[in-house]
């Protein structure tokens, strides 16, 4: 019996914290790492100095360059080109082993005419012509292939005025590389630069990085090797946040990062202990084993926030649904963690506010190092429960269904359906009072009073969790959201908004979520609330939620990956005639559980639907949904009986047709 991925990870984490510095495991989609003869890893590419802190120890400098202290991205150096021609910094190295990469570095110039260049064997792969922008922003050169032995030259140019550039990082090229086509070219470049931005954030194996690095301890307080994991959170910490990791975790996947969500839900799984209560910490250092130091500091004082309890387990279902892999069923620390986030974890924190049968996970109103009711930090204080939470909690309690007949306890996904069910009736009877838009409840006090009106996330999440009832009271507060959002008191930040489009996607106003898609990614080169971010759409949350949000959002694509099924929905907003996504990938390729496979999507309007099984072999039953009760459809053109169903309130036309490997089936409503 082979060894779940999941197992195979825990044991590259213990080995990686005794690894020399070039030393490390494969980068995803590379296999095991090479073996030399005597048993010993093979080196993985590595940069000297990446962010100048030893003075520049491997790179070369014309005149009028060199490192220098002052206008750091982070740390105490930084590399600077004086204004001019002719002056540059270079770091040569020479590929270990074959490999494709992305080359990211954090550059500011006060002029135009730098460039930062990636050579292989002296000809030239790539070239940023940087424009005049003093603060600094990430830039990447994407997909260099090496060769093992091949020539590689990092090159900073001068231009008409200063340029200055840190923290340079070397990511492992994207293992899949989903491709959109449409007649909406905006679509088009939105998923290109989005995929390629997101993968840049993606740690290199075994790369020796920073540890405890914030804004206060801006070199950290030591290094590790860090573990299969990406950016999720601000960019001066060297750390990933569950909130954050939680929300990327579908883009992730569609880019091929499994073993990157593997590693880093299973690092949380593992915090969430006795010791804590069963909060998982807030977020862990890239070697995916240390807390964050600026997060934690006892286990009876870190941050931690109700609903993140439940999307980690909410989000490791959709993990299994899109990969099938049997980790996430069969690994105990896993396991542990789902059943003590959906029992323990509730009955400890369920105290303030009387909740009759079902029970609601609650904060203690005091803060975020005490625990927090909901995500919207500055609506914490006071709250024992909020809008957030309880909708999370709901969802995890779906989740945990999902999980269970995964694992083949029939009974255990009966309990938990039953479960989600009563705290969802629980919530529109009773927790949510009987107003509606600012009227309706969204959090309760340590004192059990009601709370109405604006509360950011614990407004947002009610409805993107479906907890709200369909119909004209979940309407009317999506429309309330939709006021708030545009008005003076709308998300604060970035990664905030990134919500939005989840939102009005999973609740069929496709017009409204594509417009926030379209304003996110229109505001990327905007300067970020936090100045030490760059710009937002140097925010990691922001290009990860565009690749999800074009697959799981526009194209309506819903796998189980276990069971060999894909859903699919038109939501395509008004104007867009038609759009693909090429190559979406469903399983894994690991041997521990559905094998790699993808699929090719087509939707034209709301009414014609194409899929083609990539696939060498296996086939996929696919459910092709189309709003409304329609009474005639055709699959390759013969016409078929037409079945409907309802599905949170919106009622569907489908076909289940098999589609074999290599084979495309076209379904589409005639009448």
């Amino acid at each position: 019996m082979k060894p779940s991925r999941l197992a195979l990870l825990t044991a590259v984490a213990l080995l990686m914290s005794t690894a020399p510095a070039l030393s490390a495991v494969a980068a995803p989609g590379q296999g095991a790492a090479a073996a030399s003869g005597t048993g010993t890893t093979a080196p993985q590419l590595a940069l000297s100095d990446p962010g100048f802190e030893n003075g520049g120890v491997g790179w070369t400098f014309s005149s009028g360059a060199g490192v220098g202290e002052g206008n750091v991205h982070s740390g105490s150096r930084f590399l600077y080109l004086d204004a001019g021609a002719g002056k540059w910094g270079r770091q040569t190295l020479i590929a270990p082993r074959d490999g494709s990469y992305d080359f990211s570095a954090w550059i500011g110039s006060a002029g135009t005419g730098g460039t930062y260049t990636i050579r292989r064997n002296g000809e030239t792969v790539g070239t940023v012509e940087l424009p005049e922008r003093r603060a600094y922003a990430r830039y990447t050169i994407s997909r260099v292939e090496l060769k093992a032995g091949d020539r590689l030259e990092i090159v900073f140019g001068s231009g008409t005025a200063w340029v200055n550039a840190d923290d340079l990082m070397i990511s492992p090229a994207a293992p899949a590389d989903p491709e959109v086509t449409s007649s909406d070219p905006e679509a088009v470049a939105m998923f290109d630069w989005a995929k390629r931005k997101a993968n840049s954030w993606v740690q290199l194996p075994g790369t020796v990085g920073p540890v405890n690095a914030d804004e206060n301890h801006t070199s950290g307080t030591g290094t590790a090797p860090y573990g299969p994991t990406y950016w999720a959170g601000y960019a001066n910490r060297s750390a990933y946040y569950s909130r954050d990791m939680t929300h990327q975790l579908a883009g992730a996947h569609l880019i091929g990062l499994d073993t990157e969500n593997e590693t880093m839900l299973r690092s949380y799984a593992a915090s969430a202990t006795a010791e804590h209560q069963y909060f998982p910490v807030w977020s862990l250092n890239f070697d995916a084993q240390t807390y964050l130091s600026i997060d934690y500091h006892g286990p009876d004082d870190f941050v931690r926030e109700v609903p993140a309890t439940f999307e980690l387990v909410e989000k490791a279902a959709q993990a299994y649904l899109w990969t099938g892999d049997r980790g996430y069923v069969d690994d105990p620390v896993l396991w542990d963690f789902y059943r003590h986030a959906t029992e323990d974890f509730i009955d400890l924190h369920n105290s303030a506010v009387p909740n009759g049968k079902v029970k609601v996970a609650e904060g203690t109103g005091k803060g975020i190092f005490s625990g927090a009711a909901s995500y919207n930090e500055q609506d914490g204080d006071g709250l024992a429960e909020a809008g957030d939470g309880i909708a999370s909690e709901y969802q995890a309690y779906l989740a945990m269904a999902v999980l269970a007949r995964g694992k083949g306890d029939t009974a255990l996904a009966k309990k938990y359906d039953r479960k989600a069910a009563d705290l969802k009736a629980y919530f529109n009877d009773t927790w949510s009072g009987t107003g509606s838009g600012s009227a309706m409840v969204r959090a309760y006090t340590l004192s059990g009073t009601p709370v109405t009106g604006w509360g950011k996330e614990n407004s947002v999440f009610m409805p993107m969790k479906q907890i709200i009832d369909p119909g004209p009271r979940n309407d009317a507060y999506l429309d309330y959201i939709q006021a708030q959002e545009l008005g003076p008191d709308g998300s604060p930040n970035i990664e905030s908004t990134t919500y939005l489009p989840d939102m009005f996607f999973r609740n069929n106003r496709a017009d409204t979520a594509w417009w926030w898609m379209k304003k996110i990614y229109g505001e990327r080169e905007q300067q970020h609330v936090n100045s030490r971010q760059g710009p937002d759409g140097d925010y990691p949350e922001v290009s990860f939620t565009l690749v999800s949000q074009t697959v799981e959002g526009l194209m309506g694509i819903t796998p189980n990956a276990a069971d060999r099924q894909v859903t699919t929905q038109s939501r395509l907003p008004s104007g867009m005639k038609w759009l693909q996504v090429a190559d979406v990938p469903i399983g894994t390729g690991t041997g521990t559980g559905t094998e790699a496979g993808t699929v090719t999507v087509r939707h034209d309007g709301a009414t014609k639907t194409t899929l083609t099984n990539n696939s060498r072999y296996g086939a996929y039953t696919w459910e092709a949904r189309f709003p409304g009760a329609h009474k005639k459809l055709t699959v390759n053109g013969v016409p078929q009986h037409a079945r409907t169903k309802t599905v949170n309130g919106v009622t569907y036309t489908y076909a289940t047709p098999t589609v074999r490997a290599g084979a495309t089936t076209v379904v589409q409503v005639t009448d």
